[in-house]
């Protein structure tokens, strides 16, 4: 079965769903959390550790971590290959509260967003906030891409295979043999 074909549910089906506002709160109960990294400018294995010590630094304990991957770049081909890593988290921190807490861990790495694809010295994505499900002008999750996305997959299947996506309920593994693993090298 090719996930190209299955449609996600409707953005207000996902709304209705599980439903959560900006000042949700998850109790102080901490959640489970995969965030992807990625980098192709810079010294990219010490961005990464960089990125995992300021994200451990503010409000996130860090529960596994996958081997690094490189891979060729998509949309804009003409810039050096990428290393790509998933993390797995707990947190209490609210979504909106995390995704502030990847901006300014980015720019203090310095991310510049340039245009779309462009080279970056780190990318941090929240794949996944435990299972809920939100659509919102800031913020999507599950991360909307994440399915079709080998570099992020094989990764993730590394230290969460049978994680299930909420809305498509597939597990991580079952995505990853839907997509294939081409063009995703380890690199260490």
């Amino acid at each position: 079965m090719s996930l190209r074909f299955l449609s996600p549910i409707s953005p207000a089906k996902r709304l209705k769903s599980k439903r959560l506002s900006i000042h949700s709160d998850p109790g102080g109960v901490p959640v489970t959390v995969y965030l992807s990294l990625g980098s192709n400018l810079g010294k990219r294995d010490e961005l990464f550790a960089k990125a995992g010590l300021l994200l451990e630094g503010r409000g996130l304990r860090i529960t596994a971590v996958s081997s690094v991957y490189r891979t060729a770049p998509e949309g804009f081909r003409w810039q050096p290959s990428f290393l790509n890593q998933v993390l797995g988290a707990e947190t209490s921190l609210t979504p909106f509260d995390l995704l502030d807490t990847i901006r300014q861990i980015e720019r203090k790495l310095n991310r510049i967003k340039l245009f779309p694809n462009a080279p970056r010295t780190i990318d941090i994505d929240l794949l996944f906030y435990n299972n809920q499900v939100m659509d919102t002008p800031a913020l999507k999750l599950p991360h909307p891409r994440l399915h079709r996305r080998a570099f992020v997959l094989v990764p993730l299947a590394e230290i969460a295979p049978d994680f299930r996506h909420p809305c498509l309920g597939l597990t991580v593994r079952e995505m990853l043999s839907s997509v294939g693993t081409g063009g995703v090298k380890l690199w260490r």
